[in-house]
Formats: C-alpha cells, structure tokens, sequence
C-alpha cells in the first residue's frame, strides 16, 4: 500500500508549552491507525492540525506526496480529510439530507436549495454503508449510533480519503459497535484510511493495522498492531501498566448505608432491590439499555423512582429531587461530565465548591475566597488534577482531568454513598489509577458506601467486593465475593446479548 499521507516533524506550542515536538508517521491508503495516548498527549492537537483548523509551528503534511498548505474550518474537506468528533458535530435540527451535504455545499459554494438535488448520491451512500436511515428525519430524534452512520456519509460525500473517529464507541452497545467496525472495514477495503481515536485498547487490537502512540506531545511507537499487546501499549502511554488491584476485605460486620426495596419506574426498571456496607463497592453492569443509569438517577433524584423504599443508614428517605438525595447523604458522579457533572466556562475552583458553596461564609454570610481556594487547592493536590492555577477554566482540562473534577466536587460533599457513573469513561489508564487509588483512599478514611457502574469487566470484577448485573430493568443475579471473575461475569452478559 503507499502512503497517502506523511506527518514529518510536527511540532506546536501553546503560551510557550508544548503540545507537540517532532512527530512523524505515515498513513497508507486503506490503513486503520489506532491512535493512542493519554490525556494532554497531544492526541486533540494533531487531530485539529491534520483537519487544518491549526497549523504547526513546525514541520509538513504531505498529502499524495503534495504539501498541505491552506488552513481554517474547510481544509480537512478540501484536502479529504475528515474528523468525526466525540459530540460528533452534527446540526440537530437539520434532516439527515441536509447534514450530508450541507459542508460539500457550501464549499463547492452552490446554493443552499442545491441540496434538494442530492438525495440520490445521498441515499447511494447510505445504501453502500448497509444503512437504512430516512432522509428526511431530523437528526437530533435519532439515537447516536445512527447520527455516527450519518457523520460518517457526510464524509464520504465529501470525498474523504482519510477518516478520523473520536472516541466513537462511547455511547454505543456492543450490537452497534459490531456495526461500526463492519463499516470502517469497509471503507478500509475502499482504499479509505482511518485514524480511529480511542482509550480502549482492546477495540484497537481488533480493528487498526498500525498502532501510534504519544506520550507528553512526543511520539514514542509507530507499530504494527500484531506486534504488540494491551500490556504493552499501556506502558508506552503512561510509562506504566494499568493495576487492577483488588479492593481491601470488607468487614462481615460493616453496618449497612443503604437499603433499597422493589425500587420501580414505568419503562426503566422494576422490583430493584439491593443493600450497600460502609466500605463496600457494588459494581453494577449490565447492556446498554439494561436501566443500570436510570436507576442511579432514581437514587440520585434526578428521575425519581415511582415506587419502592431508599433507606440510608436506617431511615427511610423520601428522595423526590436532587436536593432530597443530597440532603440524605447520596451524590453522584455522572458518565457525561460535559453536560451533567461542569460547568465548562467556569474555573476549576468553582466547579469544585459548587454544591458546598454555603460552607464557605464568613459571619457577615459572604463568601470566604481564601477558604474556597484552600479547599480547591487541596483537591487539586489530593487528586493530582494537572493545572497550573485552580482559577483556570474547566474548559481548558484534559478529559481526565475534569473526570477527576466531578469527583473533587462531590466528595468534597462527604458523602454516605458515592454512586459512580461510568466513571473512566474517555480517560486514559494513567488517570484511571488516579481515580481509583483516590478512592481507595477515601474509603478507607470516611467509609462511604460505592455503587460503581460500569462497562468495563475488568474494572467491574478487580474493585468491587460484590457485583449486581442487571437485565430489562431487573437484577438479573448479585454475585458474591467468591463468585467475581471477569470470565463469568462476561459469560453472563453474553448470555443476555445471545437472549436479546
């Protein structure tokens, strides 16, 4: 295969730091390159300079042996390459028609109306991925997996040589993953190169030919992806491999913190019961759909249950909304922290005191601003969030990081029960050990009860002390101390996905 694009030397900086030094790899048409690193690596910035929205302080793109020269929001397009964000960056209230040939539109510089004319080429697209989605339809009623099929057409329609997929496994089941990856082989077999972005390594290994990894804006490997392993590319990431060390013994006499019975909501989940010790994780998975979030966010307040009894530490508690859950000790780290856990245009010191800001008055009842940067700061050191000032915006953080700012923010609460949502969701393995020796630490000091809620077995079957898998809105089984393995718990939910 030759190449269809050469990265030689790239280099950029940012207020004097730098995000990328001397990067070189290549692309061959038709190659899948899984493209790895930690959070603040470098991987944002060279995906924004090969689209051209940057451009590199030093070194070149050559694209088919020609340099790439011109720059701003269209270059990508104009050159055949195209990013497919983790938001994935699609018009809501346009149909799928409009969102396909909206961008090759306006660059060819046609009339708006031009689209009309397109539903043909459109609809071949469509029909050449194996996708029945109607043309017609808006896409902010479609469910992700089917917006992704809709950005990926609009590339092709574009005549992109080179896709680039973000993080795009996030929000999909296992079925729709399966999908994706068909695609994507796909267009492999059509001469179409891919940089496909992503923290599971596993999905990697499956699907890429070459894996690339940066470490601090420095390449480190450029390899072939039979040639190497996950234990491997975790080293070369972070420097380490990720530890999965199994959670202290819980006490057979640890009190209860919470006590949950025939929990019901109306088409999320039905007849939930479960109890929770100081000091204990239950890990909770199931299918995506399985109601295992609808629960949290019953617990939470958020969707309240319509039936069923809440007990923390013995007394029942009537949790109607947020504030009754707070109040009652519960808090909660959601998986989309963009959207439900920051505040992204406010500091990191803010964002942190938020839901205890009434603990900071003074006597005349106005904010103390030492005492809320002192808490800030603490965090910040406590969780090793990487900053160089508390009063930096949110914003500005690497995804790690902010993961580890939602969590600043609500033990800073001091919770009974922390319920944790997904919560290395899009984080490299560095934070992930970060995350969890913090709460280690936190459990052992304060006792809080833990519901971990996650997609990952290895994850679920290391920390948890016992696991809760659920199935259609009901618990499917509790597995015991004696009974956690990633090899049973995985072949549970493959006997539910073979059920489905």
């Amino acid at each position: 295969m030759e190449d269809f694009i050469q990265v030689e030397n790239i280099s950029k900086s940012f207020a004097g730091l730098k995000a990328l030094s001397n990067v070189s790899f290549s692309i061959k048409k038709g190659e899948a390159i899984g493209l790895c690193g930690a959070n603040g690596s470098g991987k944002s910035t060279l995906i924004k300079i090969l689209a051209g929205v940057l451009q590199a302080d030093e070194g070149s793109i050559k694209i088919e042996g020609t340099e790439m020269v011109s720059y701003g929001p269209l270059a990508g397009i104009r050159h055949g390459i195209s990013v497919i964000y983790q938001d994935i960056s699609l018009f809501p209230t346009l149909s799928v028609l409009e969102n396909i040939c909206l961008a090759s539109t306006i660059e060819q510089g046609r009339a708006l109306s031009f689209i009309s004319r397109e539903k043909g080429r459109a609809r071949k697209i469509l029909d050449d991925l194996g996708v029945s989605i109607r043309l017609d339809a808006m896409v902010e009623e479609l469910p992700i997996a089917s917006q992704q099929l809709v950005a990926i057409a609009r590339a092709l329609n574009n005549n992109s040589k080179l896709i680039i997929l973000d993080e795009p496994t996030t929000a999909l089941t296992s079925k729709e993953v399966s999908l994706l990856f068909k695609i994507v082989n796909k267009l492999k077999n059509d001469g179409i190169s891919i940089i496909f972005i992503s923290h599971k390594i596993d999905e990697i290994i499956e699907l890429c030919d070459t894996v690339t990894i940066l470490r601090d804006g420095e390449l480190v490997a450029s390899k072939p992806v039979q040639e190497t392993d996950l234990t491997q590319i975790e080293t070369l990431m972070v420097g380490q491999s990720m530890e999965y060390a199994r959670m202290e013994e819980l006490s057979e006499d640890a009190p209860l913190v919470m006590e949950v019975a025939s929990l019901s909501k109306k088409n999320n989940f039905r007849d939930i019961s479960f109890n929770l010790r100081h000091g204990e994780i239950l890990g909770v998975i199931g299918l995506l759909g399985s109601g295992r979030t609808e629960l949290a966010l019953a617990l939470f307040g958020m969707y309240p249950a319509d039936s069923g009894e809440i007990k923390v530490e013995g007394s029942v508690c009537a949790i109607n909304n947020v504030q009754d859950a707070v109040k009652a000790g519960i808090a909660y780290v959601p998986e989309d922290r963009l959207t439900e856990g920051l505040v992204m245009n406010y500091p990191i010191r803010d964002n942190i005191t938020l839901v205890t800001l009434n603990r900071y008055r003074n006597k005349m009842t106005f904010l103390d601003s030492g005492k809320i940067n002192r808490v800030a700061s603490d965090w910040v050191d406590t969780l090793s969030i990487k900053t160089e000032d508390h009063g930096n915006l949110v914003s500005t953080l690497s995804g790690g990081n902010q993961q580890k700012i939602v969590l600043a923010k609500w033990l800073e609460v001091d919770p009974k029960v922390l319920i944790l949502d997904g919560p290395t969701v899009g984080i490299d393995v560095g934070a992930k050990a970060g995350i969890f020796r913090t709460l280690k630490e936190m459990i052992r000091e304060k006792g809080m009860g833990v519901l971990l809620i996650s997609d990952e077995i290895k994850e679920i079957a290391s920390y948890s002390h016992r696991v809760m898998i659920i199935r259609g809105g009901r618990v499917a089984r509790i597995l015991q101390k004696n009974e956690i393995s990633e090899g049973q718990i995985r072949s549970i939910l493959n006997e539910q996905k073979q059920a489905i």
